[in-house]
């Protein structure tokens, strides 16, 4: 029987706005997304590509048809707003039905449909059938680093005004030898880093400023994105530099968290010898062995 877990609702949201060409819920094995509420809450609105829990006679959880459980890199389930496991919650009741097929921990989201479309109401949905096609052209969304503060993606999202208005995005650091320096873009506050993807280029010098305007922003609640072309190398060496500032992480720790919140992200081996003259910058020392971090 597989473990389960809770989940922040950031965790699911970065799930769902995961892209390899196209969206990766387009992959038929990436991710089983089930509603355990009651048919009627589900058809009234749920969280996108989420599929309802049937029950038998006697109101136990069946197993989701056309599905298989065990086969599936992620399992997340969620209820009305349950907010921790010992609740014996229809999440709770589903989840310990999935665990028994599943290969993978199960996880609960904290608080629910209920938390989850308030921070996200853009991915609730009536719709319940999608085509591959629908699945892959579905907008994918910058994932979210910290919550309510920090996100990274590409340049085509922080150019596409929905996106920064639906994560109410003031202010965005771009990465890009080919961009226009400026101030502002729309109600967006812009600080452009003019850096190529190239293991020769030079992104240190950069960090202190990156750091600097991240926090200036936080302060007072703006959130930030970080960008860079195809949002895989130079976004990611800034956030990673910016959490083992802000978090006191080590090397090893903040790329670990990076992944975790977007696992194609590769930065280039220049930016990680400048990551771990980082690390001796923020620590007083070099802890991580850059040949040993998992890229």
């Amino acid at each position: 029987m597989a473990e389960i877990m809770l989940c922040e609702t950031f965790e699911l949201y970065n799930l769902l706005n995961q892209s390899r060409r196209g969206s990766r819920l387009a992959e038929i094995n990436y991710l089983c997304l089930i509603d355990a509420r009651e048919t009627q809450d589900y058809r009234m609105s749920h969280i996108i590509t989420a599929r309802n829990m049937k029950t038998d006679s006697e109101g136990s959880f069946l197993l989701p048809e056309a599905v298989e459980v065990d086969s599936m890199q992620h399992v997340v389930v969620y209820d009305g707003n349950s907010s921790c496991l010992k609740e014996r919650g229809r999440a709770a009741e589903c989840a310990q039905v999935l665990a028994k097929a599943s290969l993978h921990p199960v996880r609960v989201v904290r608080g629910g449909f209920q938390r989850f479309s308030a921070l996200y109401p853009f991915l609730r949905t009536e719709k319940v059938m999608y085509t591959i096609k629908e699945l892959e052209n579905l907008k994918t969304y910058p994932v979210e680093v910290i919550a309510g503060l920090l996100y990274m993606g590409d340049q085509d999202q922080a150019m596409e005004s929905s996106i920064l208005r639906d994560l109410k995005i003031s202010s965005i650091i771009s990465i890009s030898q080919s961009d226009t320096p400026g101030s502002t873009r729309g109600s967006q506050t812009i600080l452009h880093i003019p850096v190529a993807n190239s293991a020769a280029s030079d992104l240190y010098s950069s960090f202190e400023r990156i750091c600097s305007f991240i926090d200036s922003h936080a302060s007072v609640g703006s959130r930030v994105l970080i960008v860079s072309r195809w949002g895989r190398s130079r976004c990611s060496a800034a956030t990673t530099a910016f959490l083992m500032h802000h978090l006191k992480y080590t090397l090893e720790e903040a790329c670990r968290y990076v992944l975790k919140c977007k696992p194609s992200v590769r930065p280039n081996t220049g930016f990680l010898q400048q990551l771990s003259d980082w690390e001796l910058h923020t620590r007083g020392a070099k802890v991580t062995d850059v040949s040993e971090l998992r890229f």
